[in-house]
């Protein structure tokens, strides 16, 4: 393909989206106002559904409950580029686009990567485009990236419709990947994390699970506390001895610890005999999250045995570090300037660390992915404040700049892809990574003595 041929491919590409920018922002909003939590996304997922169908593509439907998958197949035989958009919301209640019903709402932007996708796909379609294309592009629609509702989850993993509690992590154990070489998305972040369209580079935090079940004894709380076993003091001193262990944590590992109550009790006038802690350790590698989680559960045993309360502290495996593939970062970056100026993007340092966690972290050890922010919201991540300010920024730059991405990728007989492929070296293969999953999933009960 000559320069002047990619040059015109590229301009057919963008007017398609902007032809479509009205319907492709209309979509993230329709997505917005029905959030619903991870595994739970039914109404969104028959909705997205309809307009992939819309666009000629064949999907396949209930991957990891609410997953979906389209493939658009090249002129010739290549590579895969994934595209990737997630469907859940969380819950906060009290923001202005929650439901009334579950508190569930899109405070984190997910749903802007419905209107992306579909932007892209729009775009690839076009007839002249896929005709050159060495390759094919997967759209694949993921749920449950937001890692909480944990005692659902596993009482869905118990029924056994799941194994893994999210849904990159699931797709990934269904072999939804297994025929896909690379992947990208773009997720929405607060304006204010900088002047630019987008930021690309950095990492994420890695992340392990607790479910930890205090078992006292119950006795009424006014006429007979000398004869219970109170299971909430139990848990609130072992918070209380997590918090002892802060000073105790490198600030280069990036560590976070935290977690609620998600059952404190049953009647206020009884000791609770029965609570329920669910906590989270973070840092930016798995191998710094394993001491710290030892310190934490010695904590949670702390509380227990304070009490003379038995305490089950049920390890779930969470997500991976995000590791981003410099030949597709350097791709992206490109294009944004491109299509947006060369002012448009702000590239991040692969050593600094986001704290929160994705598992788009869990993909990234599988394959060559990116994961730039789309800086269009305002208000703080998953804060009942936060709002998507710029549609443009959310939704119609990043389908512009992935499309144009792809291209390059699969293009010239799809040179760009195989060459970033021969280079790139996953750090596990799609089975290792299930394998070092299942390993995570243990659970140990303590009795008083």
């Amino acid at each position: 393909m000559t320069r002047a041929e990619n040059t015109e491919l590229r301009a057919l590409a963008l007017r398609s989206i902007d032809g479509a920018s009205r319907q492709l922002i209309a979509a993230a909003k329709t997505v917005y106002s029905t959030p619903e939590t991870g595994f739970n996304e039914h109404r969104t997922s028959k909705y997205v559904l309809g307009r992939l169908q819309a666009l000629g593509l064949a999907v396949e439907t209930g991957i990891a409950r609410t997953g979906m998958k389209a493939v658009l197949r090249g002129a010739s035989h290549g590579p895969t580029v994934a595209v990737i958009a997630e469907l859940d919301a969380l819950k906060v209640p009290g923001h202005p686009g929650a439901s009334a019903e579950t508190g569930a709402a899109h405070a984190c932007g997910h749903h802007a990567q419905t209107g992306s996708l579909l932007g892209v796909a729009t775009a690839l379609s076009t007839p002249e485009i896929i005709n050159s294309l060495s390759g094919n592009v997967a759209f694949i629609i993921t749920p449950a990236e937001e890692f909480i509702d944990v005692r659902d989850r596993l009482a869905l993993k118990a029924d056994g419709v799941i194994e893994f509690l999210s849904g990159k992590q699931e797709m990934i154990r269904l072999g939804t990947f297994d025929d896909v070489d690379m992947a990208m998305m773009v997720h929405t972040s607060a304006a204010g994390n900088g002047n630019t369209a987008f930021n690309i580079g950095g990492t994420s935090n890695a992340h392990v699970s607790h479910q930890v079940r205090y078992i006292g004894k119950s006795a009424h709380a006014g006429g007979a506390p000398d004869q219970g076993v109170n299971a909430l003091q139990a848990a609130m001193l072992a918070n209380l001895a997590i918090n002892t262990q802060r000073e105790t944590f490198r600030e280069s590992d990036v560590v976070r610890v935290h977690g609620i109550v998600s059952n404190g009790g049953t009647s206020v006038n009884a000791v609770p005999y029965e609570v329920l802690y669910e906590g989270r350790v973070r840092a930016r590698t798995i191998a710094a999250i394993e001491p710290i989680a030892e310190q934490i559960i010695r904590c949670y045993r702390a509380g227990a045995l304070a009490l003379g309360a038995s305490v089950e502290v049920q390890t779930i495996a969470g997500y991976h570090p995000l590791q981003q593939d410099p030949a597709m970062k350097e791709l992206f970056i490109q294009n944004a300037e491109l299509i947006l100026g060369r002012d448009s993007i702000s590239v991040v340092s692969d050593d600094q660390t986001n704290g929160g966690s994705t598992d788009m972290g869990d993909l990234s050890m599988i394959m060559p992915v990116i994961h730039p922010y789309a800086n269009s919201a305002s208000g703080v991540g998953h804060g009942r404040d936060y709002l998507i300010e710029d549609y443009d920024r959310a939704v119609i730059a990043p389908a512009k700049v992935m499309a144009a991405t792809i291209m390059d990728l699969l293009g010239s007989n799809a040179q760009k892809a195989r060459e970033l492929l021969d280079k790139s070296k996953p750090p596990m293969s799609a089975d290792q990574y299930v394998a070092v999953q299942r390993e995570q999933f243990t659970t140990a009960m303590y009795e008083p003595k």
